[in-house]
């Protein structure tokens, strides 16, 4: 039952459902699943190994804000395992066809009509990215990558205006071609994707949000 509760919980933390700040009540949620709060505790703890939400003091389970350190610390670890894992993959001239036909399934979804939700988005871009981590052929390199795969969706969520299913499929179409030609020219490409594609637009939607909170003080 609490990894139940935790995949409900996800399921709308990652479609931004819950927007920063938001605290879980363990009796409403404990209402709400009919469950007692020991269980409700023991799924709560598995959104915060997840990255998904932390643990204040007096407060309990509370999605984190946004803030430059957090960006930096998961960014900067993206870059090691799927950089380290793609020069990998290139040197043992590894079979990156997966990581093709997890760009034409975004394609798909680009094209879809209704348009996808921003959870099946996110869910494609991270199998994308776990693709190119797979592609090395370490299984340890894929589980530290999966460990952090969850949070990077959930970051995604505040630059959902800046993103559509269109633009990230362009974006990561022109990525494995750049892939496709390996050597510096593949490497160069997946660095630009991690930090200008990512990085960047999540700094200035922190940046957007500081700015229209000092708006709101005064």
């Amino acid at each position: 039952m609490p990894e139940r509760i935790a995949a409900a919980l996800r399921g709308e933390l990652l479609d931004g459902a819950h927007p920063v700040g938001t605290r879980f009540r363990e009796e409403e949620l404990a209402e709400r699943f009919d469950v007692g709060r020991h269980t409700i505790r023991a799924g709560l703890r598995l959104l915060v190994e997840r990255g998904l939400v932390v643990h204040e003091r007096h407060r309990g389970a509370v999605v984190a804000a946004l803030s430059r350190q957090r960006i930096d610390e998961i960014f900067d670890y993206r870059k090691v395992l799927e950089l380290g894992a793609l020069r990998m993959a290139l040197a043992a001239g590894a079979d990156l066809r997966p990581v093709l036909a997890e760009v034409e399934r975004l394609e798909a979804l680009a094209g879809r009509q209704p348009r996808p939700s921003w959870r099946e988005l996110t869910g494609v871009h991270s199998a994308i990215h776990r693709a190119i981590v797979a592609a090395a052929g370490n299984r340890r390199l894929l589980e530290s990558y999966r460990y952090c795969e969850d949070e990077v969706r959930l970051l995604l969520t505040f630059v959902r205006p800046d993103f559509d299913a269109a633009r990230l499929a362009v974006a990561h179409r022109e990525l494995v071609e750049r892939l496709q030609q390996g050597g510096d020219a593949a490497v160069a490409a997946l660095t630009a994707d991690i930090d200008q594609g990512g990085r960047a637009a999540l700094l200035t939607a922190l940046q957007r949000a500081e700015e229209s909170a000092r708006r709101l003080g005064h």
